[in-house]
């Protein structure tokens, strides 16, 4: 489990393939006194297992799902990625509740200034955009961002500086592949609702809604 605010930038060391598998090397940008072997660490966003560590790097296995998912399969020796320590109880939860369970990835169709800001529209498969509401949550390459506006099968969000100057996103280019994962209370919610045939007005009646 993490919150999407991204705790420091980490510098590809090697992508190796093992089979359908790979093994992800990380020159870390953050502090990993605290990481054990077993932990989870989110990478641009996907969740992965530290297989080990010292002090400035650690290693994690990439399975064939997460490849097929995700753009870890795109990485390169240099490439930075956003890196985030998965959330402890009692942690403070800035953003929103983020899996590290990347749904599928988008597009960068357009970048536009506005102030200070950068607005990004993301192009999706039209299967995600039923769990995308205007104002509600999503997250990036695993950064926790609110969707401003949604069509059909594009969503924008607002960059603020500081977001823009410490993750990725200062990066990216028009044309350039992301990581989504769109908010888990949506998914709950559709399959309670196809699941459950009995909810209705009378049921949310008398339940209190």
């Amino acid at each position: 489990m993490f919150t999407g605010i991204v705790e420091g930038l980490g510098k590809v060391k090697r992508l190796t393939m093992k089979g359908a598998d790979a093994v992800l090397e990380i020159e870390s940008g953050i502090n990993l006194t605290d990481v054990s072997v077993g932990d989870s660490i989110a990478v641009n966003g996907a969740c992965l297992t530290v297989t080990s560590k010292n002090q400035q790097n650690f290693q994690a296995d990439v399975s064939a799902e997460t490849l097929a998912r995700t753009t870890l399969k795109l990485l390169q020796a240099g490439h930075k990625v956003n890196l985030e320590k998965s959330l402890r109880v009692g942690g403070f939860v800035g953003g929103h509740f983020v899996l590290g369970h990347v749904d599928a990835t988008g597009r960068i169709l357009s970048q536009a200034q506005k102030s200070g800001s950068l607005i990004l529209a993301v192009e999706m498969n039209d299967n995600l955009s039923r769990y995308i509401v205007e104002k509600g949550s999503v997250a990036i390459d695993g950064i926790s961002l609110t969707v401003n506006k949604l069509e059909k099968s594009r969503f924008y969000v607002n960059i603020i500086p500081h977001t823009a100057a410490n993750t990725t996103l200062v990066t990216k280019k028009e044309a350039d592949f992301v990581n989504i994962e769109t908010d888990i209370l949506g998914k709950y919610v559709e399959k309670l609702l196809q699941s459950n045939k009995g909810i209705d007005k009378d049921f949310l009646a008398q339940h209190g809604f």
